[in-house]
């Protein structure tokens, strides 16, 4: 299948990143480097954008083409194609091993997909990207990203009744008896009412180890919070006032 060329134009591309203090346990150095992402975009969004780079063609049907290409893509994989785009290459594995007199698919193993960047459009952001460094990120506390332990997803799902794994920084929930009712790990649902995680196996500054709610309607997206009175730079007194740390992405709840 031939590759697709884009009409592109010599444009250079500039990204802020701050750095942001390292949070998983292998790191050699205090800091990461965090890119300040512009707002979500969903197709609607994205289409909307053309006008900006000189894309002559009508958002509408951008967006229509968009929504048609992704429906036709979803079902070619499940039937087994490779697709190859300018941008990145989509196809199934079966994990697992057999002796080779199986006729099905059994317990945890499942077909997956697989998407990787094309070496061409690793090559364009590597040229055109230049980077800009704006500093020491400034939040009182950051969820850095969130493990699905029964998928082993990052920043994708959450898996109902089931274990996920926090890491971060000034994630400690704490508080004094006046403001024990406020604190906690919050999953908050824009299709509904917020929970709040009743399990916290562990509670420590750079990680969080805890039970999803299990009523939580799957399907929802959610988005975490942490109420803490604990302080994000270490210090063990607590904070006269109770402090937020909020994911910026959404988890898919998953059974």
């Amino acid at each position: 299948m031939a590759f697709l060329d884009f009409d592109s134009e010599d444009i250079i591309h500039k990204i802020s990143a701050k750095f942001v203090h390292a949070y998983l346990p292998d790191s050699k150095k205090p800091y990461y480097l965090k890119s300040v992402h512009q707002p979500d975009l969903d197709i609607h969004a994205l289409a909307g954008k053309a006008e900006v780079y000189n894309i002559n063609t009508d958002p509408k049907i951008i967006e229509e083409g968009f929504q048609a290409a992704m429906r036709l893509m979803r079902y070619l994989i499940a039937d087994g194609y490779r697709i190859k785009t300018p941008l990145f290459t989509l196809r199934t594995r079966f994990p697992g091993e057999y002796d080779g007199t199986e006729t099905h698919l059994t317990g945890e193993h499942h077909p997956e997909v697989r998407l990787q960047a094309t070496a061409a459009f690793r090559k364009y952001i590597r040229e055109k990207v230049n980077v800009e460094f704006d500093g020491i990120d400034q939040s009182e506390g950051l969820i850095g990203e969130v493990v699905d332990e029964t998928t082993g997803q990052v920043d994708e799902t959450i898996t109902s009744g089931k274990l996920m794994t926090i890491r971060g920084y000034g994630l400690k929930i704490d508080s004094d008896e006046a403001h024990r009712g406020e604190v906690g790990l919050f999953f908050d649902n824009s299709e509904g009412p917020s929970r709040q995680a009743e399990l916290v196996a562990v509670n420590e500054p750079k990680t969080i180890v805890a039970v999803v709610p299990a009523n939580i309607p799957v399907g929802s997206h959610i988005r975490l919070r942490i109420e803490t009175q604990s302080s994000a730079k270490g210090h063990s007194s607590l904070l006269k006032e109770v402090r937020r740390v909020l994911s910026e992405f959404t988890l898919l709840v998953q059974g």
